[in-house]
């Protein structure tokens, strides 16, 4: 996988698997044919604060802002998942839709131990 540097940092390859809360859900009048039978999520982005609380909870919502996620999983409330975001998120579909994000992992547990 290719390395590159962001903000003093090394990543690998696309921007990946970022984690949420969802706290909220958006009701749909119309869809594109494609898209219907899945919720459409409202998920606050995880930051890097919610790893330094230690042993507390790390649902809540954090600064960043809140984003719409496409979801054929079945997260709900209060849930921690796993998303991606960008070109990315239309992959799973034959036809990509115009999605931006899209869920992909429902999280039972999150270890954290940093050094």
């Amino acid at each position: 996988m290719a390395h590159r540097r962001h903000r003093g940092r090394t990543r690998t390859g696309s921007a990946g698997v970022k984690l949420g809360s969802v706290i909220g859900r958006v009701t749909l009048a119309k869809s594109l044919p494609e898209l219907t039978g899945a919720r459409w999520l409202i998920v606050s982005p995880f930051t890097r604060e919610h790893f330094q609380r230690g042993s507390e909870s790390l649902a809540g919502v954090s600064k960043d802002p809140s984003l719409v996620v496409y979801d054929s999983l079945g997260g709900g409330v209060g849930q921690t998942i796993g998303y991606v975001e960008g070109r990315e998120a239309a992959q799973p579909f034959e036809t990509p839709p115009p999605i931006d994000a899209i869920n992909a992992a429902l999280v039972d547990d999150i270890f954290y131990n940093p050094f």
